[in-house]
């Protein structure tokens, strides 16, 4: 190729580079959240933007926080004025129909007036027919117990045995109870007062038919994919029940097209990564390896299936394909399990900071495959939180640099699709988003929701429990000894040191902080 060829060539890529980065602009993705936490929002939209996209998303005065729900009618005037200019929508239909994530599980409305919004949602695909919706709803819940102002005020009380109830009615779904059983099923049902049983199972049951219209939107194309994530869950409970009915209703339709998921807060970004990898035709493929023992097999705290399941449905769900052969791969999913298969909140004392031999032999095989493949890790082997243990000796190899994602957030399987998501949009970034982007994680997920959580919250429950689910006054008092811990932490760390961050407590609770690293 001579000079001349060769300066028409790079003149012809700047050009194409230049209209397909105007045609990106020119119709972003539009993004309506679950709420306004960070993992659901802020997070997203800073990974999103680290790849080059600029989401369009509602103003804040109309999604969900921690006072008070989601303003649907704001929600959806925005989304129609907004569909002409977008080429995908990633959308939580919790946000659309009942406000949010928490409003789903204590709204008043009732079955007829979330009708009247699924067959909006027709309108809207009729009058902007090229629009690919990217939709994901979820099954409402079922917790052991649950304290705070995310259930119905009852549930505190009654919530562990509602729990038990759920459990023996999802087994008579299938299978004849044991005369011990029944007894116990008979017994639940005399101590839960009929009208609180009853306001849980009519919300349960307006959820369970707004899904199945969902579903009848799926199959009609009117969203070109589905997802229904599984919320806090167990193998036997009301949500596993619903589930399975729900997956016999969709009955075939098109795997490319809908799923049903565990997990709920980590769908969002799971669909915008599809929804991107399908804008760019592209279909990665993923290496799975597991940490040594029960790996795949696992059951991980608040899920109802295996990592093994949870894993092959994420990869699907995000537009990407599993491969056995590692050199094949775009990227490596490395998910850090309990090598016994029994999952532990981190706060437990049984996450030191010491590793076992199951630790040190994955962080070895960690050691190498990072030196020569984009490496995603999913840290699940507690809940809530890092496996300390393993994370001290990462870094004794100095390997924590080097991963493209890092997750070990809230549930198993909200870290799975995090770190898959953040893993494969890694391609696009540039270097030092990436590494913001882990130290954000790390801050996170490992200092934060490992360790100091824990440390706090023992302070607190000094004094008083409750103060856990609401700072109030104490708000600045508290962020004030969390970072002092943070700075105790980090001292110990050689990555993190001289990193310049900012935390805050966006729902005014412990359960989670918005961690904001700098350029």
């Amino acid at each position: 190729m001579n000079t001349l060829l060769k300066h028409i060539f790079i003149l012809n890529v700047l050009l194409i580079s230049s209209l397909t980065g105007l045609a990106q602009a020119a119709q972003p993705i539009i993004y309506i959240p679950l709420d306004n936490r960070p993992v659901c929002l802020g997070y997203v939209t800073a990974t999103a933007k680290a790849a080059g996209y600029e989401l369009n998303v509602p103003p804040a005065k109309f999604i969900a926080n921690n006072r008070t729900s989601g303003d649907n009618n704001g929600l959806w005037k925005w989304l129609e004025a907004n569909a002409p200019k977008a080429k995908a929508a990633v959308i939580s239909t919790d946000s659309l129909n009942y406000g949010g994530l928490v409003a789903s599980r204590t709204h008043r409305l009732t079955e007829r007036s979330l009708k009247h919004k699924i067959e909006r949602m027709q309108a809207l695909k009729t009058s902007f027919p090229g629009l690919r919706i990217y939709a994901f709803s979820t099954i409402m819940r079922t917790p052991k117990e649950s304290i705070g102002k995310v259930e119905p005020d009852y549930y505190r009380y009654f919530g562990p045995s509602i729990f038990r109830l759920s459990q023996l009615d999802d087994k008579e779904d299938t299978a004849i109870l044991s005369g011990k059983e029944a007894a116990e099923k008979a017994k639940l049902l005399s101590f839960i007062p009929e009208d609180l049983l009853h306001d849980w199972k009519m919300r349960r049951t307006i959820n369970f038919k707004t899904n199945e219209r969902l579903i009848d939107l799926c199959k009609d194309k009117t969203f070109y994919y589905l997802a229904i994530g599984k919320d806090d869950n167990a193998p036997l409970s009301q949500t596993h029940m619903e589930a399975r009915h729900l997956q016999h209703y969709a009955d075939g339709i098109n795997k490319q097209h809908f799923e049903i998921m565990p997990g709920v807060d980590q769908v969002g970004i799971v669909l915008l990564t599809r929804a991107i990898n399908e804008m760019e035709g592209n279909t990665p493929k993923i290496f799975v390896t597991y940490a040594p023992g029960k790996g795949g097999e696992t059951i991980p705290l608040y899920s109802d299936e295996t990592v093994t399941n949870s894993v092959a449905k994420q990869i699907a769900a995000i537009g990407a394909v599993s491969t056995e052969y590692r050199d094949k791969a775009n990227l490596v999913l490395a998910v850090n399990t309990p090598d016994d298969g029994k999952c532990l909140d981190s706060t437990s004392d049984e996450n030191a900071p010491y590793a076992n031999e199951a630790n040190k032999e994955f962080a070895k095989l960690l050691a190498s495959l990072t030196k020569t493949t984009p490496v995603a890790l999913a840290d699940i082997s507690y809940a809530n939180g890092a496996d300390n243990g393993f994370m001290y000796e990462l870094s004794q190899r100095k390997v924590l640099p080097r991963f493209v994602a890092y997750s070990g957030w809230n549930t198993a399987d909200n870290s799975i699709g995090f770190a898959l998501a953040q893993g494969l949009l890694s391609k696009k970034m540039h270097p030092n988003d990436i590494t913001r982007l882990l130290k954000t994680r790390y801050l996170d997920d490992w200092l934060y929701q490992a360790n100091i959580r824990y440390r706090v919250a023992l302070e607190i429950e000094k004094h008083d429990f409750k103060l856990k689910y609401d700072l109030g006054k104490y708000y600045n008092q508290v962020l004030s000894g969390t970072n002092r811990l943070f700075t105790k932490y980090i001292a110990d760390e050689p990555y993190l040191t001289n990193i310049n961050f900012s935390v805050e407590f966006p729902w005014n609770r412990l359960f989670e902080v918005n961690v904001k690293v700098d350029k």
